[in-house]
């Protein structure tokens, strides 16, 4: 035992300190002699050569443990990555797995764009799906992909399809604004959607759009993705392709867009619809600014640029295409099936279409309506110019194509009233009468009709020269049924007119409904010296490699009027301009012939009249129905015509008609000339020369000696002519007759 307590006490002891935290523990030199003289022994204390270590652990521990934290963070990332990896690996794999092989993937074909041609070679329109032809990078404004390039993807040049700092920058920019800004997207993988995928947003079709721009990056160069993205998206208000958008909206092609357009065009790839300046212009032009700004931080411009830009006049753009041609480009599209059937290449059509005549064309109308149409209740109007071959230089379809696209030259329907006349002349003549025959200008009654004139006047004798010239509705009522309507439909069938006639004797007066172009083409035959115009607007049909595809055939027409005819049929409506109801008409130094008309109760208005070189036809009127404000064919329709065919004709020498000598008429030579009577001599001559003047002492008029009115032909009319009328009784009237009054 006293070995045992000696033991004890040699050795020392720092029990006192066990169990406390090391914080706790501040023992001195002689705290630990005390500590071993208070007896506390044989409690197993390590030896004080290990105390060091034991603090050394202690230090190891504190440290290890924030070491072993971020050890453990890491390790889990890692692992975590890995499983993410795999995850994200076993997807594509999945989504990869479900689409075709990448040996079977091509570029899908754009859809076929038609580019429609003038006579000059300027571009109509393009038409098809897209809306415009597609550019390379070349011929394209060099500001079109560099403005698309920085507000779109600034590291085009430089990513492999997919852009990672980009996807985290749009990641953060959403996040801290707690809303979509930004998309991460870039140009190819955009491209990859438009071209093969739809537009829903899914996990397969992300997946499917970055595998897609890997191998578009792997099979194509960044320019050939450039130009391909330019050309197929979508810029708003049905455009698709930078071609198409800048027609749309600038007039102009994408070869001539300046910094500013590039800039507005750029701007709507973000929200095509909303953005676009023909729906809200100032949006527009605030995101083409913002467009401006990310061009000069990539170095693309220089602060005088944007300046410049930023100093130019917003873009204006109407709701819709503007401009007459476009109703051109809708008869083109309209035509062309029946021509080559399906459509499934890029096609190039040259039209007969003379840009110049169409923009006078379509100022003439506008500018006549706009002093004119409110106060005389007219609210529309179109016009349609044909040379002799019958290819129609100029088409106007309305006021204004942007507010409605029916084209009222070709499709809409409308009585012609005594522009009808005309063809009822021509066949009387055929018939056998000549301008100098007589007809007595007086009631006329065919079953129930009776037909009057426009100035409830009658003339008495008078010839079918002057008849023509002031429009007796008298007169051409006698003339249908001398040669029957039947035959007068027959010679307005074999001119152009194609439309259903009614074979009765209100067909002199222009009842059948005809289109303002066949009814155009129909005159023609007069100007061209007696063959068929048929009208036509395209002249060929080409493949973009120049394969010609249709070309027309007009160039040998059948005739359809003897010279004679023609000659007679010019030498009177000669005579219509220079005397009587189309006075409005006349274009100085140059012969000029031609016809008005107006409908019942002043609802159509027309005027159609020829020079040597162009026949043009005008009509007024309202889509409803409408009356207007007394507006006859003299008026507002043959203002238009002189104002267009004046600007037509500059510059041109004048020509004289077909048959004409010093603008009067050319007298049939077979048919004698009365020779009883200096006075009836006297008053053909004189009717002819257009003076309806008689010697002076005379005021009969000459008859036979049966007393009836002297007819070439010895016939007279099956109708009563010249009989007294009731008093007291109901006038009736072409409308009464019509509606069956």
């Amino acid at each position: 035992m006293a070995g045992n307590r000696k033991s004890q006490r040699i050795e020392p002891s720092f029990q006192g300190s066990a169990g406390r935290d090391d914080d706790d523990i501040h023992v001195g030199a002689g705290d630990r002699v005390a500590g071993g003289a208070g007896g506390r022994r044989g409690r197993g204390k390590p030896p004080k050569a290990e105390r060091p270590r034991r603090g050394s652990n202690r230090r190891r521990g504190s440290s290890g443990g924030l070491f072993g934290l971020f050890r453990r963070l890491f390790y889990w990332c890692v692992v975590l990555g890995i499983w993410g990896a795999i995850g994200v690996g076993g997807l594509v794999l999945y989504y990869g797995a479900r689409m075709p092989s990448a040996t079977s993937w091509s570029i899908p074909d754009r859809p076929p764009n038609l580019k429609i041609l003038a006579v000059s070679g300027d571009i109509i329109a393009n038409r098809g799906l897209t809306g415009g032809e597609a550019l390379s990078l070349e011929n394209m404004s060099p500001y079109i992909p560099q403005a698309v390039i920085a507000i779109e993807d600034r590291r085009f040049y430089s990513h492999f399809g997919v852009d990672p700092l980009g996807l985290a920058r749009a990641m953060l920019t959403n996040i801290t604004s707690g809303r979509m800004v930004q998309g991460g997207s870039t140009l190819t993988q955009q491209l990859a959607k438009n071209m093969f995928l739809s537009p829903e947003r899914t996990l397969e079709r992300k997946v499917q759009e970055v595998l897609l721009a890997f191998w578009l990056e792997h099979t194509y160069s960044k320019d050939q993705i450039l130009a391909m993205y330019l050309n197929r998206v979508f810029y708003g208000s049905n455009s698709y392709g930078v071609e198409a958008a800048s027609r749309r909206y600038f007039n102009k092609s994408a070869r001539d867009v300046n910094l500013g357009e590039a800039a507005l065009l750029a701007g709507l790839l973000k929200a095509p619809s909303r953005l676009s300046p023909a729906r809200d212009p100032e949006a527009a032009e605030a995101r083409a600014q913002v467009v401006l700004g990310a061009m000069r931080e990539e170095g693309f411009i220089t602060d005088s640029e944007i300046k410049t830009a930023m100093s130019q006049t917003p873009a204006r753009s109407k709701s819709y295409w503007s401009g007459a041609q476009h109703y051109a480009a809708d008869m083109v599209m309209a035509q062309l099936p029946g021509m080559i059937g399906d459509i499934k290449e890029d096609l190039v059509i040259d039209t007969t279409i003379d840009l110049d005549l169409e923009k006078k064309a379509d100022e003439t109308i506008a500018a006549l309506l706009e002093k004119e149409g409110a106060k005389l209740n007219a609210a529309q109007a179109a016009l349609v110019s044909i040379d002799g071959t019958g290819a129609i230089r100029a088409l106007v379809g309305g006021r204004d194509y942007a507010e409605s696209q029916f084209d009222r030259a070709s499709k809409a329907k409308r009585q012609p009233g005594s522009a009808f006349k005309p063809f009822v002349y021509a066949a009387a003549l055929e018939a056998g009468r000549s301008p100098l025959s007589v007809r007595n200008d007086a009631p006329v009654k065919i079953g129930n009709w009776t037909p009057e004139n426009y100035d409830q006047k009658y003339r008495g004798e008078v010839t079918l020269s002057s008849a023509l010239a002031n429009s007796l509705n008298t007169i051409a009522a006698q003339l249908v049924m001398e040669v029957g309507p039947g035959e007068v439909i027959k010679l307005a069938r074999r001119l152009g007119i194609e439309s259903e006639m009614q074979s009765n004797a209100s067909i002199a007066l222009g009842t059948s409904e005809v289109t303002l172009v066949e009814l155009t083409a129909a005159y023609a035959p007069f100007m061209n010296g007696g063959y068929k115009a048929t009208p036509h607007i395209i002249r060929r049909i080409s493949t973009a490699d120049g394969t010609v595809l249709y070309e027309n055939t007009y160039d040998n027409p059948p005739r359809v009027l003897e010279e004679t005819i023609v000659s007679q049929m010019n030498g009177m409506m000669m005579r219509v301009i220079t005397e009587g109801t189309g006075k409005n008409a006349r274009i100085p130094g140059w012969q000029a012939a031609g016809k008005s008309g107006t409908t019942q109760s002043f609802r159509d208005a027309l005027f159609v009249g020829y020079t040597a070189n162009l026949t043009t036809g005008v009509w007024f009127g309202n889509d409803d129905g409408k009356s207007m404000k007394k507006v006859t064919g003299g008026g507002l329709p043959a203002k238009a015509w002189s104002e267009f065919m004046t600007a037509a004709h500059a510059g041109l020498s004048p020509s004289p008609l077909f048959g004409t000598t010093g603008g009067g008429p050319v007298l049939d030579a077979t048919r004698p000339v009365p020779q009883e009577g200096g006075d009836e001599l006297f008053d053909i001559i004189s009717r002819t020369l257009g003076t309806d003047e008689q010697p002076a002492g005379t005021g009969e008029v000459a008859t036979d000696r049966t007393g009836a009115v002297p007819l070439d032909d010895g016939l007279i009319p099956p109708a009563d002519v010249g009989g007294e009328r009731q008093t007291g009784t109901r006038r009736t009237t072409l409308f009464d007759f019509l509606v069956g009054g």
